[in-house]
């Protein structure tokens, strides 16, 4: 069976704490209770896409460990086909070091272990396996670049299309970002590409524009102030519901696998952003990157 929506990326263990502010250089803080869960941007958008109605395979490398199991069950209970899920024993489990203040912001440090294994070869055959015309990749960029674009380049000759969020920001070949259908970034992203000053939904248009430039589609994401959009003969700005915020770490995920899921089903653009922005209002309003399992 043909997958509609396939997720490259990351699969860590978070491990989180609260802290009344973030420390600095050199600073030791005390802080709360720590909290362990799945993350890493590629589950975390994976089961996001799950939440939103999708089947999604995800490709992806875990270590032969405890914390890799818990991540297969995480995501294979939530809804995700984890059959192509690669585990290495030469490496350990991604690990994703958090911080988040009492107003929601949170510091991440990440330490790539088994995220690091995943290798274009491998990624390239097992898109082959499940892809076919009109299949979505949705990607990020905690593994190596050369699995993304070759990814991307496979789904491209399938006849699929390309959503990829470039998180965390890095230089990425042009001929990738020529293949992203929609390229997702948020304001500091977007920045790095465009050099432009972004703090407005006007000056987020105005960079999605010149963004257009250099791919098939764009949506910047902006917090609170929702997300825009561009595409060839459609654009826009969708605005976000004001909510109580706990915690930002994993908004961003939650945004980006619901716009896939909206493709995958064959909605627009538009649709895809809605959807996205009410999937990010309602990601801050728990502790954590994935939600609490009902």
């Amino acid at each position: 069976m043909t997958a509609a929506l396939i997720v490259l990326g990351s699969a860590n263990t978070d491990y989180t704490v609260l802290v009344d502010r973030h420390p600095l250089p050199g600073e030791t803080l005390m802080g709360g209770e720590l909290v362990i869960a799945t993350g890493g941007k590629g589950a975390n958008q994976a089961l996001a896409a799950a939440r939103a109605g999708a089947m999604p395979v995800f490709l992806g490398s875990v270590g032969d460990d405890g914390n890799g199991r818990a991540m297969l069950d995480a995501l294979g209970s939530g809804g995700v086909d984890v059959s192509s899920v690669s585990v290495v024993d030469d490496a350990p489990t991604g690990i994703a070091l958090i911080t988040v203040s009492r107003d929601g912001e949170n510091t991440i440090v990440v330490a790539a272990g088994a995220n690091a294994r995943v290798n274009a070869h491998e990624v390239e055959a097992g898109i082959r396996a499940v892809a076919g015309a009109g299949t979505v990749l949705l990607a990020q960029l905690e593994i190596p670049l050369p699995a993304v674009r070759t990814a991307a380049e496979t789904i491209d000759e399938l006849g699929g299309r390309t959503v990829l969020n470039l998180s965390p920001s890095r230089e990425v070949p042009d001929a990738l970002l020529a293949l992203c259908d929609p390229l997702i970034v948020n304001e500091a992203e977007a920045h790095d590409l465009t050099g432009l000053t972004i703090s407005t939904p006007d000056e987020a248009s105005a960079a999605a524009a010149t963004l257009l430039d250099r791919c098939r589609s764009v949506i910047i994401t902006l917090g609170g102030d929702g997300a825009v959009f561009a595409a060839p003969g459609a654009s826009g700005h969708r605005p976000a519901p004001r909510v109580t915020v706990v915690d930002t770490t994993g908004a961003g995920d939650a945004f980006a696998g619901a716009v896939a899921a909206e493709l995958a089903d064959g909605g627009d653009l538009t649709a895809a952003v809605e959807r996205g922005v009410a999937a990010g209002a309602a990601a801050v309003q728990w502790l954590g990157a994935q939600p609490p399992r009902d």
